[in-house]
């Protein structure tokens, strides 16, 4: 027999005894190329342990992150979109699209909304979550942030919204437009009524999202490295006809623009944000309105004026 054709012992392998290795136990760092145990990036809040990268997170684990423990009440869960336009892509209907992403995310649209508390201060919170059709904005996520501000004026609640979107949703055109002119004439009421909105930017924030109430906050905080923008740099450098600068439309360069007031690590976000609630229920006696009280108990008091006595 040919030795090409000799089988020795102690080499034959079999396919079939090989141990699996368990999927998802290590994802790659997109900012540093590190391999990284998945472990590590939970403990870590899923930011790079290394170069500080900041993966995208669905709404559900950002709302932990953020909010106080077990201090979440959700709203508006049953809002489901409609297919007025009867839109087709290039792949499926529309209700197919958004059963796909419902399966696939466990939300039914791409925002999460509801009150909680932050630092101890009443809020009215919504999470986009990019995961459901890239962040989205449909009627059902305009709806969820109109009703947020509404619900924050009610309740006199500090207003929280947390973008995470590639803009406007095409498949309910200008359904899906009218979305930025409705919650931005909600937050111009919110303002009137002293109370305080705090927008945080994370990865994407761009387009018609960025265009209405997510540029509208009384404070702007992004997190490291998020991609801030209305259009996209390609279609940016084409219409100029210029090459764009190192970081163009990151957190850090629209920060050096003035766009954004802070750039805050998630590890820090709701300590952050907590402090500047902190600031805004100190200096509105707890949220109050302008001729009256604050509803909530815990609310500090307006300083009292001791008039001096008589001169001796």
């Amino acid at each position: 027999m040919s030795w090409l054709k000799r089988e020795r012992a102690g080499i034959k392998t079999d396919r079939n005894s090989r141990p699996e290795i368990p999927e998802g136990l290590w994802t790659k760092c997109e900012g540093c190329g590190e391999a990284l145990f998945q472990t590590v990036l939970e403990q870590n809040l899923w930011t790079c342990p290394n170069c500080s990268y900041h993966f995208r997170v669905p709404a559900r684990s950002y709302l932990g992150y953020l909010v106080d423990p077990d201090s979440f009440e959700e709203r508006d869960a049953g809002l489901e979109a409609g297919d007025p336009l009867e839109f087709r892509d290039a792949k499926m209907p529309y209700p197919d699209r958004l059963l796909a992403a419902q399966r696939d995310t466990g939300m039914k649209d791409a925002a999460l909304s509801g009150i909680a508390t932050l630092g101890g201060k009443p809020v009215a919170v919504t999470i986009m979550d990019f995961f459901f059709m890239g962040g989205s904005m449909g009627s059902v996520v305009g709806e969820k942030v109109a009703r947020s501000i509404e619900r924050a004026i009610a309740e006199r609640r500090a207003l929280v919204i947390v973008s995470a979107t590639g803009g406007a949703r095409m498949q309910e055109g200008i359904l899906s437009l009218m979305q930025m002119a409705k919650t931005s004439a909600l937050l111009a009421r919110l303002q009137d009524e002293r109370l305080p909105y705090v927008s945080i930017l994370t990865d994407p924030s761009t387009a018609g999202v960025l265009a209405s109430y997510a540029s509208l906050g009384d404070v702007i905080v992004a997190e490291p490295g998020a991609l801030v923008g209305f259009a996209g740099a390609r279609v940016i450098r084409q219409t100029i006809g210029e090459d764009l600068p190192p970081g163009f439309q990151r957190a850090e360069f629209v920060l050096e623009k003035g766009f954004v007031d802070r750039i805050v690590h998630r590890k820090q976000m709701r300590e952050a944000v907590g402090g500047l609630l902190e600031f805004f229920w100190r200096s509105t006696r707890g949220f109050a309105p302008a001729d009256g009280a604050s509803p909530h108990a815990d609310a500090p008091r307006s300083a009292t004026v001791v008039s001096p006595g008589p001169a001796a």
